[in-house]
Protein backbone atom coordinates (compact mmCIF):
# COMPACT_ATOMS: atom_id res chain seq x y z
CA UNK A 1 0.00 0.00 0.00
CA UNK A 2 2.82 2.08 0.69
CA UNK A 3 3.93 1.38 -3.54
CA UNK A 4 0.47 2.90 -4.58
CA UNK A 5 -0.90 5.58 -2.23
CA UNK A 6 -2.55 7.24 -5.21
CA UNK A 7 -4.46 4.11 -5.38
CA UNK A 8 -7.89 4.71 -3.25
CA UNK A 9 -9.39 1.42 -3.82
CA UNK A 10 -6.37 -0.32 -2.18
CA UNK A 11 -6.97 -0.71 1.93
CA UNK A 12 -6.27 -3.16 4.48
CA UNK A 13 -8.18 -5.07 6.75
CA UNK A 14 -6.53 -6.82 10.01
CA UNK A 15 -8.23 -9.06 13.05
CA UNK A 16 -6.27 -7.22 15.47
CA UNK A 17 -2.90 -7.76 13.44
CA UNK A 18 -1.37 -4.43 13.12
CA UNK A 19 1.95 -4.77 15.10
CA UNK A 20 2.48 -8.73 14.28
CA UNK A 21 1.55 -8.09 10.90
CA UNK A 22 3.74 -5.15 10.35
CA UNK A 23 1.07 -2.50 9.72
CA UNK A 24 1.56 -0.23 12.49
CA UNK A 25 3.37 2.58 10.23
CA UNK A 26 0.71 1.62 7.74
CA UNK A 27 -1.90 2.61 9.66
CA UNK A 28 -0.58 5.78 11.37
CA UNK A 29 0.11 7.22 7.89
CA UNK A 30 -3.28 5.99 5.99
CA UNK A 31 -5.44 5.38 9.16
CA UNK A 32 -8.76 5.53 6.71
CA UNK A 33 -7.28 2.96 4.86
CA UNK A 34 -6.42 0.28 6.93
CA UNK A 35 -9.33 -1.35 9.20
CA UNK A 36 -8.33 -3.12 12.76
CA UNK A 37 -11.79 -5.17 12.80
CA UNK A 38 -10.49 -6.68 16.58
CA UNK A 39 -10.15 -10.63 17.52
CA UNK A 40 -13.12 -10.94 15.04
CA UNK A 41 -11.32 -13.49 11.96
CA UNK A 42 -14.36 -13.83 10.26
CA UNK A 43 -16.08 -10.59 10.42
CA UNK A 44 -12.42 -9.37 8.82
CA UNK A 45 -13.02 -11.59 5.84
CA UNK A 46 -16.59 -10.59 5.27
CA UNK A 47 -16.21 -7.34 5.93
CA UNK A 48 -13.72 -7.32 3.05
CA UNK A 49 -15.60 -9.17 0.77
CA UNK A 50 -18.13 -6.22 1.32
CA UNK A 51 -15.57 -3.97 0.86
CA UNK A 52 -14.79 -5.89 -2.79
CA UNK A 53 -18.26 -5.30 -3.70
CA UNK A 54 -17.95 -2.06 -3.54
CA UNK A 55 -15.39 -1.88 -5.51
CA UNK A 56 -12.45 -1.44 -3.76
CA UNK A 57 -9.35 -4.42 -3.29
CA UNK A 58 -8.72 -5.24 -0.01
CA UNK A 59 -5.82 -7.21 1.97
CA UNK A 60 -6.85 -8.91 4.73
CA UNK A 61 -3.35 -9.29 6.59
CA UNK A 62 -4.07 -12.38 8.41
CA UNK A 63 -1.96 -15.10 10.48
CA UNK A 64 -2.39 -18.13 8.77
CA UNK A 65 -3.66 -20.59 12.08
CA UNK A 66 -6.12 -17.21 11.89
CA UNK A 67 -7.17 -17.70 9.00
CA UNK A 68 -8.81 -21.24 9.59
CA UNK A 69 -11.19 -19.56 12.09
CA UNK A 70 -12.44 -17.95 8.61
CA UNK A 71 -12.81 -21.06 6.49
CA UNK A 72 -16.47 -21.04 5.80
CA UNK A 73 -16.29 -16.91 5.09
CA UNK A 74 -13.30 -17.45 2.59
CA UNK A 75 -14.98 -19.84 0.63
CA UNK A 76 -18.86 -18.47 0.47
CA UNK A 77 -18.17 -14.57 1.22
CA UNK A 78 -15.38 -14.03 -0.69
CA UNK A 79 -14.47 -17.29 -3.07
CA UNK A 80 -17.91 -18.46 -4.21
CA UNK A 81 -18.26 -14.85 -5.37
CA UNK A 82 -14.96 -14.73 -7.19
CA UNK A 83 -14.30 -11.52 -5.60
CA UNK A 84 -10.55 -9.91 -5.87
CA UNK A 85 -9.72 -10.34 -1.94
CA UNK A 86 -5.97 -10.45 -1.24
CA UNK A 87 -4.83 -12.63 1.64
CA UNK A 88 -1.50 -12.09 2.88
CA UNK A 89 -1.21 -14.83 4.82
CA UNK A 90 2.12 -14.40 7.48
CA UNK A 91 3.15 -16.81 9.89
CA UNK A 92 2.84 -19.79 7.11
CA UNK A 93 4.80 -22.48 7.76
CA UNK A 94 7.36 -22.88 10.92
CA UNK A 95 7.13 -19.68 13.42
CA UNK A 96 9.81 -20.39 15.61
CA UNK A 97 9.36 -18.40 19.01
CA UNK A 98 5.70 -18.13 18.36
CA UNK A 99 5.06 -21.83 18.99
CA UNK A 100 3.09 -24.57 18.45
CA UNK A 101 -0.26 -22.45 18.14
CA UNK A 102 1.18 -20.20 15.49
CA UNK A 103 3.18 -23.01 13.13
CA UNK A 104 1.08 -22.45 9.95
CA UNK A 105 1.40 -25.44 8.19
CA UNK A 106 -2.32 -26.26 6.79
CA UNK A 107 -3.39 -23.85 4.70
CA UNK A 108 -2.00 -24.54 1.42
CA UNK A 109 -4.04 -27.43 2.06
CA UNK A 110 -7.33 -26.02 3.08
CA UNK A 111 -6.56 -23.38 0.64
CA UNK A 112 -5.85 -25.43 -2.84
CA UNK A 113 -9.02 -27.17 -3.00
CA UNK A 114 -10.98 -23.68 -3.14
CA UNK A 115 -12.38 -23.08 -6.71
CA UNK A 116 -11.01 -20.37 -8.13
CA UNK A 117 -8.45 -18.61 -5.62
CA UNK A 118 -5.01 -18.65 -6.87
CA UNK A 119 -2.57 -19.52 -4.38
CA UNK A 120 1.22 -17.89 -4.12
CA UNK A 121 4.45 -18.33 -2.47
CA UNK A 122 7.17 -16.46 -2.34
CA UNK A 123 10.41 -17.84 -1.93
CA UNK A 124 12.21 -14.31 -1.17
CA UNK A 125 11.07 -10.77 0.01
CA UNK A 126 11.10 -9.65 -3.89
CA UNK A 127 9.20 -12.17 -4.71
CA UNK A 128 6.81 -11.17 -2.03
CA UNK A 129 6.63 -8.01 -3.07
CA UNK A 130 6.10 -9.17 -6.77
CA UNK A 131 3.19 -11.13 -5.47
CA UNK A 132 1.57 -8.44 -3.80
CA UNK A 133 1.50 -6.13 -7.08
CA UNK A 134 0.01 -9.15 -9.00
CA UNK A 135 -2.36 -9.56 -7.02
CA UNK A 136 -4.14 -5.87 -7.82
CA UNK A 137 -4.17 -6.77 -11.33
CA UNK A 138 -6.05 -10.51 -10.47
CA UNK A 139 -9.86 -10.27 -10.98
CA UNK A 140 -9.90 -13.45 -8.35
CA UNK A 141 -9.56 -14.12 -4.73
CA UNK A 142 -5.79 -14.40 -3.89
CA UNK A 143 -3.50 -15.99 -1.22
CA UNK A 144 0.01 -15.55 -0.78
CA UNK A 145 1.43 -17.00 2.01
CA UNK A 146 5.04 -16.23 3.68
CA UNK A 147 6.58 -17.07 6.83
CA UNK A 148 7.63 -15.61 10.01
CA UNK A 149 11.13 -14.83 9.11
CA UNK A 150 13.59 -12.21 7.71
CA UNK A 151 12.81 -11.46 4.24
CA UNK A 152 15.74 -11.99 2.49
CA UNK A 153 17.04 -10.05 -0.78
CA UNK A 154 16.01 -10.84 -4.52
CA UNK A 155 17.78 -12.90 -6.78
CA UNK A 156 19.10 -10.57 -9.55
CA UNK A 157 17.85 -11.44 -13.18
CA UNK A 158 14.50 -12.67 -11.82
CA UNK A 159 11.89 -12.97 -14.69
CA UNK A 160 8.77 -11.40 -14.86
CA UNK A 161 5.99 -12.95 -12.66
CA UNK A 162 3.29 -15.13 -14.77
CA UNK A 163 0.64 -16.12 -13.39
CA UNK A 164 0.66 -19.92 -12.98
CA UNK A 165 4.29 -20.14 -14.19
CA UNK A 166 7.52 -21.44 -12.29
CA UNK A 167 10.79 -19.91 -12.48
CA UNK A 168 13.89 -22.11 -13.57
CA UNK A 169 16.57 -21.63 -10.91
CA UNK A 170 19.16 -24.12 -12.12
CA UNK A 171 19.52 -26.95 -14.60
CA UNK A 172 20.91 -30.12 -13.54
CA UNK A 173 20.10 -33.87 -14.28
CA UNK A 174 18.63 -36.75 -12.94
CA UNK A 175 16.98 -35.52 -9.76
CA UNK A 176 14.53 -31.88 -10.16
CA UNK A 177 13.64 -30.31 -7.45
CA UNK A 178 10.13 -28.45 -7.29
CA UNK A 179 10.39 -26.29 -4.52
CA UNK A 180 7.78 -24.66 -3.27
CA UNK A 181 8.05 -21.02 -1.52
CA UNK A 182 10.79 -20.76 1.31
CA UNK A 183 12.91 -23.43 1.01
CA UNK A 184 14.29 -22.65 -2.02
CA UNK A 185 17.43 -22.13 -0.75
CA UNK A 186 18.08 -25.13 0.77
CA UNK A 187 16.87 -26.71 -2.76
CA UNK A 188 19.61 -24.48 -4.53
CA UNK A 189 22.04 -25.97 -1.86
CA UNK A 190 21.13 -29.57 -2.39
CA UNK A 191 21.29 -29.26 -5.88
CA UNK A 192 24.46 -27.61 -6.33
CA UNK A 193 25.98 -30.65 -4.29
CA UNK A 194 23.96 -33.82 -6.70
CA UNK A 195 23.69 -31.29 -9.56
CA UNK A 196 19.99 -31.28 -9.67
CA UNK A 197 17.69 -29.10 -11.47
CA UNK A 198 15.78 -26.68 -9.36
CA UNK A 199 12.42 -24.99 -9.87
CA UNK A 200 10.93 -21.89 -7.64
CA UNK A 201 7.26 -23.06 -8.28
CA UNK A 202 5.99 -20.03 -7.26
CA UNK A 203 2.14 -20.84 -7.32
CA UNK A 204 0.51 -23.57 -5.83
CA UNK A 205 -2.73 -22.63 -7.81
CA UNK A 206 -2.81 -22.49 -10.94
CA UNK A 207 0.20 -25.16 -11.28
CA UNK A 208 2.40 -25.26 -13.88
CA UNK A 209 1.39 -28.07 -15.34
CA UNK A 210 3.88 -27.61 -18.48
CA UNK A 211 6.60 -27.33 -16.37
CA UNK A 212 5.88 -30.20 -13.99
CA UNK A 213 5.39 -32.65 -17.13
CA UNK A 214 8.58 -31.63 -18.62
CA UNK A 215 10.39 -31.70 -15.37
CA UNK A 216 8.93 -35.45 -14.73
CA UNK A 217 9.70 -36.49 -18.72
CA UNK A 218 13.52 -35.06 -18.90
CA UNK A 219 14.60 -36.52 -14.95
CA UNK A 220 14.69 -40.21 -13.27
CA UNK A 221 13.67 -38.57 -9.74
CA UNK A 222 10.92 -35.78 -9.32
CA UNK A 223 11.47 -34.11 -5.32
CA UNK A 224 8.72 -31.52 -3.90
CA UNK A 225 9.79 -29.60 -1.45
CA UNK A 226 7.41 -27.49 1.31
CA UNK A 227 6.65 -25.79 4.53
CA UNK A 228 3.45 -27.09 5.20
CA UNK A 229 1.92 -30.62 5.42
CA UNK A 230 1.84 -32.98 3.18
CA UNK A 231 -1.50 -34.05 3.06
CA UNK A 232 -3.14 -31.97 0.60
CA UNK A 233 0.08 -30.13 0.03
CA UNK A 234 1.69 -28.76 -3.29
CA UNK A 235 3.73 -32.27 -3.38
CA UNK A 236 -0.10 -33.76 -3.59
CA UNK A 237 -0.81 -31.58 -6.10
CA UNK A 238 2.11 -32.58 -8.37
CA UNK A 239 1.03 -36.29 -7.42
CA UNK A 240 -2.20 -35.92 -8.87
CA UNK A 241 -0.92 -34.14 -12.06
CA UNK A 242 1.58 -36.62 -12.71
CA UNK A 243 -0.64 -39.57 -12.13
CA UNK A 244 -3.62 -38.18 -13.98
CA UNK A 245 -1.33 -37.87 -17.43
CA UNK A 246 -0.37 -41.48 -16.91
CA UNK A 247 3.66 -40.38 -15.71
CA UNK A 248 5.02 -43.10 -13.63
CA UNK A 249 8.28 -41.16 -12.25
CA UNK A 250 9.44 -41.61 -8.91
CA UNK A 251 8.12 -38.85 -6.85
CA UNK A 252 10.01 -38.16 -2.99
CA UNK A 253 7.42 -35.45 -1.32
CA UNK A 254 9.03 -33.51 1.73
CA UNK A 255 7.07 -31.53 3.70
CA UNK A 256 6.31 -30.92 7.61
CA UNK A 257 5.66 -34.59 9.52
CA UNK A 258 1.93 -35.38 10.66
CA UNK A 259 2.37 -33.97 13.83
CA UNK A 260 2.19 -30.63 15.58
CA UNK A 261 5.48 -29.13 16.00
CA UNK A 262 7.25 -28.62 19.36
CA UNK A 263 8.83 -25.10 20.32
CA UNK A 264 11.80 -23.79 19.17
CA UNK A 265 13.47 -21.39 16.96
CA UNK A 266 12.78 -21.37 13.41
CA UNK A 267 16.15 -23.08 12.18
CA UNK A 268 15.38 -25.94 15.40
CA UNK A 269 11.98 -27.23 14.36
CA UNK A 270 12.77 -26.76 10.46
CA UNK A 271 16.54 -29.26 10.85
CA UNK A 272 13.50 -31.78 12.82
CA UNK A 273 11.46 -32.34 10.22
CA UNK A 274 14.27 -32.77 7.79
CA UNK A 275 13.97 -29.99 5.80
CA UNK A 276 17.43 -27.96 6.63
Amino acid sequence: LETVPSDPSLVVVTPAMVEGSGLAKLAARHPARCHDVGIAEQHAVTFAAGLACRGLRPIVAIYSTFLQRAYDQLVHDVALQGLPVTFAIDRAGVVGPDGATHNGGLDRSFLRCVPGLVVMTPSDGAELRLMLDASRRIEAPVAIRYPRATAKAGQAGAPPLREGRAWLRRRGRGTAILAFGTLVDEALQVAAAIDATVYDMRFVKPLDESTVIAAAASHTLVVTLEENALAGGAGSAINELLVSRGLTVPVLNLGLPDRYLAHGTREQVLADAGLD
